[in-house]
């Protein structure tokens, strides 16, 4: 990355020295990207228009803050957000994570007591992705009653990291980009398995090892729990379930019985 402060070329010299373009030039090539119908949004919302202002305008960032400073604002900004201000942003959502939203007269509106989860539905999704460039992803989810959010930071160049509510989460594990809420307190992802597991393999894939571990992260009490499987427990893709007060750790997607329950406090 160039420093901003570096000996400017003639090209920039000459563009500094060039008269601005009248405002009613500027103005709609910068807003561009957002849609009419967020724009009511995003006046009542500062975080939403910082949102938008940064990924939109994710090199000019870069340019001036460099990688790590830049992830650390948006994720910051992410982890004050609503449903709204990532989706006027024009991040992906959860019926598709690939375009921007394409009902925004629904989204826009206020959401019901119980926020849906697909949309078009009033409020938005309750999940949203972004895509920079050919390296760089980002997963915002939200908790089945908003109060909580997990940011995924998934850089081809780095480890995944996650943060729920701004806090650093799972720092020293492998963690898959697509985790979930359980409800509105406990996000469930798995993370790297123990190499020293007997029937321990190898594959293609985010995490790398077959049989892998479980992180829950309780986002009322901000504390993390990693479950790493024993010998003569074979998880490769493990379920959680909330049953009342415990929650019940399940060695696959098909199995009928719990391997361990965990009591919530």
């Amino acid at each position: 990355m160039r420093s901003p402060s570096s000996r400017p070329s003639r090209r920039v010299i000459r563009a500094l020295q060039a008269p601005p373009e009248p405002i009613e030039v500027r103005a709609p090539r910068r807003w561009r990207g957002l849609d009419e119908a967020w724009v009511p949004w995003v006046r009542r919302s500062p975080v939403g228009l910082e949102v938008f202002t940064r990924w939109n305008e994710a090199d000019e960032y870069l340019y001036l803050l460099g990688d790590a400073a830049y992830r650390d604002h948006l994720v910051g900004l992410l982890s004050r957000a609503v449903r709204r201000d990532c989706a006027a942003a024009g991040f992906g959502c959860t019926r598709r994570s690939d375009r921007s939203c394409h009902g925004p007269e629904v989204c826009a509106r206020e959401p019901a007591a119980v926020p849906g989860q697909e949309g078009p539905v009033p409020g938005g999704c309750d999940t949203y992705t972004g895509f920079w460039g050919n390296h760089l992803r980002l997963h915002v989810r939200f908790s089945a009653g908003d109060r909580h959010r997990a940011v995924v930071w998934v850089d081809d160049r780095e480890a995944t990291r996650l943060w729920v509510d701004g806090v650093p989460v799972g720092e020293q594990e492998t963690i898959d980009p697509y985790g979930r809420w359980l409800d509105d307190r406990f996000y469930v992802v798995e993370v790297g398995g123990p190499d020293e597991h007997p029937e321990q393999d190898y594959t293609m894939g985010e995490l790398v090892t077959v049989i892998t571990s479980v992180l829950i992260h309780d986002a009322d009490r901000v504390r993390t729990t990693v479950l790493v499987p024993e010998a003569h427990e074979i998880w490769i893709g493990p379920r959680v379930v909330r049953r009342g007060d415990v929650l019940e750790i399940y060695p696959d997607r098909d199995a009928t019985a719990p391997d361990r329950t965990l009591p919530i406090d």
